[in-house]
């Protein structure tokens, strides 16, 4: 054990980061035992990471004008002085990229390091959603292709068309996700599809059908090639409009159709992180106060950079009261830390109610393992409704209230007791599961040979219709893609009953 310490004062050097970044990887890797990707750090300016932070949190990304837009506000927020910038910038690649800006003290790179390098890292590469959707050795070449792609696009196609193009797209970005992973199709499966067909086509063909009416052709067509009609027909209903609308739209081009598929592709990497938010930065800014302290007590950090420390961290992890003007919901660093420290508190002193809520792991003296194991296996709904306790509830002074609009008062349907405390957990997990945060909407008839219409179904759940104005000009993006009429239904989920109809057709 050393006690010399790895730096004094608030400069830094590339030397100093090497040297915090090996001391903080050995407890990261021997004590907590965490398993990460290889780490690359890449230190930028302030008007960088502004740079970054407007892009979606992604320094590779393509340009468009909303960027641009967001980039002004945020540096005018931030030069007065009305917001700060994030202490970092983490991709989930392997190598890990974590971004630090050069004007933060030497502690404050030490404890980005230990949240974003090894915290979110380890989270990255372990959560098994992240696994399924993620392929990490990609991720880099990806972007940097998408970035590529784009740019060029502009220069072919002109600015205007491609911003044409990528609106639409931005647009149903929240619905150019899959919850559920296809089952793929071999390049070899495809290429002996292919020939078979091709096979099909010169055995068939009857050069007398040229003189045929068209309607007539096509029918001969639909009866030598019934899979060409039936193929999307097939697929249907899809619920993400991006993949149908590329694959199967009738009038886009080719880059038209890779345009969607950049966007698809970058609306399903950010899939695992909307759903873990609360569980990734818990389990961040869980491994950097555990580093943090144990680099304190070896001696490695002064009681200065600890004290620095402590007002950074309890900054991140504070909670405003509801009347607090900087009130905006349950702090996902606040809620996902404590509930990390209460769980390790459940594993190594367990009180007699802990031992009856959570006999699988109360005093079992693995708080690390236990912990490893839920960033492992979770997301947010699901850690929330499994491991939040009733001395959280409490201390957090958690309680449920409901507003029913025939209600004419507001009333407080859980408490402090034991049936209120699985109220209190059931309907704070429900607010992170994305199904009922987003709405249902699939494609459920698609005509590829008529009159071209298609049809989106929304299911509506409690009640919660879609706001008029909004649909109309998202389906309007819908129609321009589709390049014909489009409809959206909205039935009552638990009835059936149609509700609302929309009728859009693409712009002139």
């Amino acid at each position: 054990m050393t006690s010399q310490l790895l730096y004094r004062g608030s400069d830094w050097d590339f030397e100093l980061l090497r040297k915090a970044h090996d001391a903080i990887e050995e407890i990261a890797l021997n004590d907590l035992q965490l398993d990460i990707y290889r780490n690359q750090i890449e230190v930028i300016t302030s008007e960088q990471m502004l740079d970054a932070y407007a892009s979606v949190g992604m320094p590779l990304m393509y340009s468009h004008w909303s960027y641009g837009k967001q980039f002004t506000r945020e540096e005018l927020l931030y030069r007065k002085g009305a917001q700060a910038l994030a202490y970092e910038l983490v991709i989930n690649s392997d190598p890990c990229v974590s971004y630090v800006m050069e004007e933060n003290t030497m502690t404050m790179q030490t404890l980005v390091i230990a949240h974003a390098a090894f915290g979110h890292n380890h989270f990255f590469k372990n959560n098994y959603l992240f696994r399924q959707w993620t392929r990490a050795d990609r991720v880099l070449d990806n972007f940097a292709y998408a970035k590529r792609f784009i740019a060029e696009c502009e220069e072919r196609h002109g600015v205007q068309a491609v911003e044409s193009i990528l609106d639409a797209a931005h647009a149903l970005m929240s619905h150019g996700v899959s919850r559920f992973a296809r089952k793929t199709t071999r390049a070899n499966d495809r290429a002996t599809k292919a020939d078979v067909r091709h096979e099909h086509f010169e055995s068939t063909y009857n050069d007398l059908w040229r003189t045929l009416p068209s309607s007539v052709q096509q029918q001969k067509k639909q009866e030598s090639d019934p899979d060409q009609t039936n193929d999307s027909a097939a697929e249907l209903p899809d619920e993400n409009l991006l993949r149908y609308l590329s694959h199967h739209a009738p009038k886009l081009k080719d880059w038209q159709r890779e345009v969607l598929e950049i966007v698809r592709r970058t609306a399903q990497y950010f899939y695992p992180q909307r759903q873990t938010k609360l569980m990734n930065e818990g389990c961040a800014t869980f491994v950097h106060y555990e580093i943090m302290n144990q680099l304190f007590d070896r001696g490695q950090i002064d009681e200065g950079a600890m004290l620095e420390f402590f007002h950074m961290h309890s900054s991140v992890v504070r909670q405003p009261n509801f009347d607090d003007r900087r009130y905006s919901g349950i702090n996902p660093y606040a809620l996902g830390f404590a509930m990390m420290r209460d769980i390790q508190r459940i594993c190594n002193q367990p009180t007699e109610e802990d031992n009856q809520w959570f006999p699988e792991f109360a005093g079992n003296g693995q708080a690390m393992a236990t912990l490893r194991d839920a960033w492992s296996e979770y997301r947010d709904e699901s850690f929330v409704l499994q491991f939040l306790s009733p001395k959280l509830i409490r201390d957090m002074r958690l309680f449920a209230v409901t507003d029913r609009s025939e209600a004419p008062f507001l009333s407080v349907d859980a408490i402090h007791n034991e049936s209120g405390y699985r109220e209190v957990r059931s309907r704070l997990a429900s607010q992170y599961d994305l199904a009922r945060r987003e709405p249902e909407i699939e494609i459920t008839e698609a005509d590829l040979t008529g009159n071209r219409r298609l049809v989106l179904t929304h299911r509506v759940r409690d009640g919660r219709l879609l706001n008029k104005e909004d649909s109309a000009k998202t389906l309007r993006h819908v129609a321009n893609l589709w390049g014909y009429r489009v409809r959206m239904i909205e039935i009552d989920a638990e009835v059936g009953n149609t509700l609302n109809e929309y009728d859009v057709v693409p712009m002139p």
